[in-house]
């Protein structure tokens, strides 16, 4: 069972890392993207920023809120109702107005959001299954280590005694679609502005590693950017 909300790869370094007191900033780069590279390889995905949709099933039709609906429920068929409309404006959805039920549609995949699909699934402890999807883009290419630092805390995160060390990158996005491009208002809108990476342009990024007793390096930062759709959506029209 895969969830696309824990695909983080736990990494673990060699002594290669280690200078005499510093860490080896081009081994880390090497790690990284490594890292990076391997999450798209195991999920088959086509990058490493990815879209949520909502929990939906393709072909799937619009469902009304209901008066005995729980809160998942509601929450996730108001995020369907935003993001849905918006990645058939895009292109990578269909959208087809149900007979006799105004204000209802009916969606299913184009081809392009076939290439660009990353679709998931989760069965709950009464025996539903979930399904999870997202549209994913943009290869993470690491362009250099700028800093690499190190503290202990008392209680760290696992709540003992524990070494962290943080990782400054700079990175570039491979492969922008058109798609992305082309909607940066509508998706920046929905997906807050932080979810359009454009090419040619140079990010920076932290990561977080702890330090195990074993020496060895345990990533503790995800290899994938899933963005929910939390604001409004912008259509044509508007």
């Amino acid at each position: 069972m895969r969830k696309i909300i824990q695909l983080i790869i736990a990494i673990f370094v060699t002594s290669l890392l280690f200078g005499c007191d510093t860490y080896n900033k081009d081994e880390f780069k090497k790690l990284i993207q490594n890292s990076y590279d391997r999450v798209q390889a195991k999920a088959k995905i086509k990058g490493n920023f990815c879209y949520y949709l909502g929990s939906v099933k393709f072909p799937y039709t619009d469902e009304p809120v209901l008066a005995d609906d729980i809160q998942w429920v509601i929450w996730n068929k108001g995020k369907l109702s935003r993001s849905l409309p918006l990645f058939a404006e895009i292109g990578l959805l269909t959208r087809q107005p149900v007979d006799s039920k105004e204000g209802l549609y009916h969606y299913d995949l184009t081809e392009l959001g076939q290439e660009y699909l990353y679709s998931s699934f989760k069965k709950s402890t009464s025996g539903r299954t979930y399904y999870d999807n997202s549209f994913c883009y943009g290869p993470i290419k690491v362009i250099k280590v700028t800093d690499v630092s190190e503290k202990t805390y008392e209680r760290g995160l696992s709540g003992y005694n524990e070494t962290q060390i943080s990782v400054d990158i700079d990175y570039q996005v491979v492969n922008t679609p058109e798609w992305v491009i082309n909607n940066q208002d509508k998706l920046k809108a929905l997906y807050r502005t932080s979810s359009v990476r454009l090419p040619d342009v140079t990010y920076p990024q932290s990561l977080l590693y702890i330090k195990g007793k074993d020496g060895k390096l345990y990533n503790k930062s995800s290899s994938y950017f899933l963005m929910q759709p939390y604001g409004k959506l912008l259509t044509d029209k508007e």
